[in-house]
């Protein structure tokens, strides 16, 4: 869950707001945490594009392409800098890997940015694959839909013992239990009042895990605790809670997952922190690691490592050892950036991601030793409606909420004017 920014639309967005938060005239340091990092590249490149210098606009976005991992945003960064500075064939060459990345970029059409290219037939073959690419691909078939239009649901997870399913609530701070049928009754409500976003079922030591966060900017949260988290564990038959592990301040434990041996591993999206919980243990443990900007769902290949998606960087192999985090490279074909989402199911890389254009779920499968991609399918994409944020695996299936309603909600968690909550529904696909 990605509650700062679900989706700003370009990575240009992203530039004004960091540049105006955050800006420094340094340069970007190797050493420092990747945040930090970004925020100096990304207010270089405010600076140069503020003086229209488009040979240096490049440099810094070939930068940012590699600090990216070469995602589709930072593609377009550097088209936009290639077709400025009247480079059209290296602009050609970007924007037709970010249609093989079966990603569609609105505004290239329309940008002043690329007027020196709308004559070229190339360039309008381009825009017709977009176009294509943002048509919808359906492999999914609705599993329930959930009654509670209020109830924002942010992540699910499943019981097998009772072969029902628990999501959480972001607008009603509370979990829920639902069958199959469509039944729906409260397991848990929020200690604090505050948003619930992860959660995670324990069903060998049948316990439940849940995170709470008082996320910054909502109106309904008390100013106070803006930036507050934690980490809760209740008994799976009963709904009592049983332990609170508060997480570090300023945090947004947002996405976390569930280790073989009961060990929880989670994500600071906030803050760039992954931290381990161990089942035996009340305080969190941070990894040496300053490779994350925005990390969401991690999900472990072995007892020691883990894929952990990053908002706007990708999806790197960490070992939780050493903290050392290799990056799948998306080789011009595998958009990885906007995972919120993320579950590893027999060799195979379940991604759900809402931050890209169109919102997509697809299947990546990777090499035997999990640092490369070899193929992709898309699952679901573009279809009408699809807000998709998390799932669960269930008997070699995949269940994802496919509408959660957060494009309903301004960044202070009201509902937009003139929109309505509609009743989130969830979707099931065979894997």
């Amino acid at each position: 869950m990605h509650a700062a920014s679900r989706r700003q639309g370009l990575l240009l967005s992203l530039v004004w707001l960091f540049a105006a938060m955050f800006f420094a005239g340094s340069s970007a340091r190797a050493a420092a945490p990747a945040p930090e990092r970004l925020r100096d590249l990304l207010a270089r490149m405010h600076q140069v594009h503020l003086h229209s210098d488009w040979t240096a606009y490049r440099t810094e976005s070939v930068e940012l392409t590699r600090f990216l991992n070469g995602s589709p945003d930072a593609l377009l960064e550097l088209a936009r800098a290639d077709a400025r500075a009247g480079d059209s064939r290296a602009a050609m060459q970007q924007l037709t890997a970010i249609v093989r990345m079966g990603v569609s970029q609105a505004e290239v059409g329309s940008s002043p940015d690329f007027s020196s290219l709308r004559k070229q037939v190339a360039f309008r073959s381009i825009l017709q694959a977009m176009a294509r690419n943002a048509k919808p691909v359906s492999h999914s078939r609705r599993a329930f839909v959930i009654p509670d239009a209020g109830l924002l649901p942010e992540d699910l997870a499943y019981d097998p013992s009772k072969g029902r399913f628990l999501l959480t609530s972001v607008r009603e701070a509370r979990i829920v239990s639902m069958t199959p049928g469509g039944q729906m009754s409260t397991f848990a409500r929020a200690p604090d009042g505050w948003p619930m976003l992860a959660i995670k079922v324990d069903a060998l030591h049948r316990v439940l895990w849940a995170t709470e966060v008082a996320l910054t900017g909502f109106r309904s949260i008390p100013q106070r605790d803006w930036g507050r988290s934690v980490i809760l564990e209740y008994g799976l038959e009963t709904g009592r809670l049983l332990r609170r592990v508060a997480g570090p301040a300023a945090s947004q434990l947002g996405d976390m997952t569930l280790s073989p041996a009961g060990d929880l591993l989670v994500a600071d999206s906030n803050k760039g922190g992954i931290y381990l919980l161990r089942r035996d243990d009340d305080e969190l443990v941070r990894l040496s690691t300053n490779e994350f900007v925005s990390p969401m769902t991690p999900a472990f290949v072995s007892g020691d490592r883990a894929l952990i998606a990053d908002y706007v960087r990708g999806i790197a192999l960490l070992d939780l050892g050493t903290g050392r985090a290799v990056w799948l490279a998306m080789a011009g074909k595998y958009a990885l950036e906007g995972t919120d989402g993320l579950y590893w199911y027999q060799g195979r890389l379940i991604a759900i991601q809402n931050g890209l254009a169109p919102e997509r779920v697809m299947s990546f499968t990777l090499d035997a030793g999990h640092s490369r991609i070899s193929a992709q399918r898309v699952i679901e994409s573009g279809t009408p409606d699809l807000d998709p944020t998390h799932g669960v695996t269930v008997a070699g299936s995949l269940y994802y909420i496919a509408n959660s309603g957060w494009n309903e909600l301004t960044r202070d968690g009201s509902v937009r004017h003139g929109a309505t909550l509609t009743r989130a529904f969830v979707m099931r696909t065979r894997l």
